[in-house]
């Protein structure tokens, strides 16, 4: 069972050799993986076996792309593939990106866009969001690329729609804290999450926006003030914390990177982020400095990158790439995928706060359990550290929670 869910789709270097038709290391390609029965280990977006390409998905032709699944099909798993029937998924899910001509608005877009799970990728910003979705429909995938500009074409982008991703609003920049950022992408939140309330109730809703710790509180209340709440479908998108935690472990320990799992607890800021390195698969010893340097780098990792883009902006493309395996794992299970696991930030009664990120079973009807266990014999460090951030965490949560009851009481 893997801690945390891959895709159905692979990105970045994988290594493929054929005597005929060789791929080199660095290549990127497009790989359609088989989201179901036969896909036994994942990894961030990396699938450790099973491994099968279509041309629909594939950045290769038709004919290189059987060349490319003869050549990685081991000879046992040809000798037994009459026999075997692998499940395809289809491409049959509505994905809703609010705020897609941002700075993770455009590289989420086009690595949704890669996805064979998606059907219609629907892009709505309040500007330039059609040379986004013109440059977007030039690429060969299954999915069918619209565009919405402003609030007045907001409902129609979230009509029969499945999951929508949220992050629109203003980045960080430099000597800016996630509070700063607080009373734009409030309002923001807000008014988005008002009409995924009123056009898809139903639809998974992944909260980019930040301060992720506050702004997830803020849908709840607007939900609940539209009647249609539902908290399993309703998450904060922590992934990125899981991503660099996995990357800065494989980094310092030197360990293949698609076998490293780290869960991360807690929220989404600072020291709310809490990486349970007792917890990594697989199992490997820290001392104590190490533990120490890991857990706030990985804390202070969006800042790393504010300082090094030296006021050009935020961790975009990382987050992108984040919330993409996110929205992936949402998509595979929706298609009946028996084994997607994440973690994510959640209301939640793991703990005395009302929300609160751990790893989750993902299941068509959204959450279907909370992994409990992640939480149970912590070292000290991860339990004085747990402790630490609940006060903080406790804050950001009101703080959402008393804006949204404000914001209706004026109303």
């Amino acid at each position: 069972m893997a801690a945390t869910s891959a895709t159905t789709f692979s990105i970045g270097s994988t290594s493929f050799s054929s005597r005929a038709n060789p791929v080199s290391q660095s290549k990127a390609i497009g790989l359609r993986l088989n989201s179901k029965n036969c896909l036994k280990s994942f990894s961030g977006l990396k699938a450790a076996i099973s491994v099968s390409s279509e041309s629909e998905s594939s950045f290769l032709g038709k004919e290189s792309s059987v060349a490319l699944r003869q050549s990685c099909i081991p000879k046992s798993l040809k000798h037994n593939q009459r026999s075997c029937n692998y499940p395809q998924p289809q491409a049959s899910y509505k994905v809703a990106i609010l705020g897609a001509a941002g700075g993770i608005g455009q590289p989420l877009a086009l690595l949704i866009k890669m996805s064979p799970l998606v059907s219609s990728l629907h892009l709505y910003d309040i500007a330039n969001v059609k040379g986004v979705a013109a440059d977007l429909s030039h690429c060969n995938t299954p999915s069918q690329v619209l565009d919405f500009t402003g609030a007045a074409e907001l409902p129609n982008s979230l009509k029969d729609v499945n999951v929508v991703v949220i992050p629109a609003g203003v980045p960080r920049k430099p000597g800016m804290t996630r509070d700063d950022l607080f009373n734009i992408n409030a309002n923001i939140v807000k008014n988005l999450v008002e009409a995924v309330a009123d056009n898809c109730p139903d639809a998974f809703i992944h909260i980019i926006s930040n301060p992720v710790n506050s702004t997830v509180p803020i849908a709840a209340e607007v939900l609940k003030q539209k009647g249609v709440y539902d908290p399993k479908k309703l998450f904060g998108v922590t992934t990125l914390d899981v991503v660099r935690a996995n990357t800065f472990v494989a980094q310092k320990k030197n360990l293949k990177l698609i076998d490293v799992d780290v869960p991360v607890v807690g929220g989404h800021a600072g020291i709310t982020i809490l990486p349970l390195l007792s917890k990594t698969k697989p199992s490997v010893s820290f001392a104590n400095e190490e533990i120490q340097e890991l857990t706030v780098r990985i804390q202070n990792a969006g800042t790393e990158v504010v300082e090094a883009k030296a006021g050009a902006g935020s961790a975009t493309l990382s987050m992108a790439y984040g919330a993409a395996r996110f929205v992936e794992s949402s998509l595979r299970a929706l298609d009946g995928d028996s084994d997607v696991y994440e973690c994510t930030y959640i209301q939640s009664e793991l703990t005395e706060l009302p929300f609160f990120a751990s790893r989750v079973k993902l299941g068509r009807k959204g959450v279907e359990a909370v992994i409990s266990s992640d939480l149970q014999g912590l070292t000290e460090y991860e339990q004085k550290a747990l402790e630490a951030l609940k006060p903080e965490l406790k804050a950001s949560i009101e703080k959402g929670i008393a804006f949204a009851q404000k914001q209706t009481a004026a109303a």
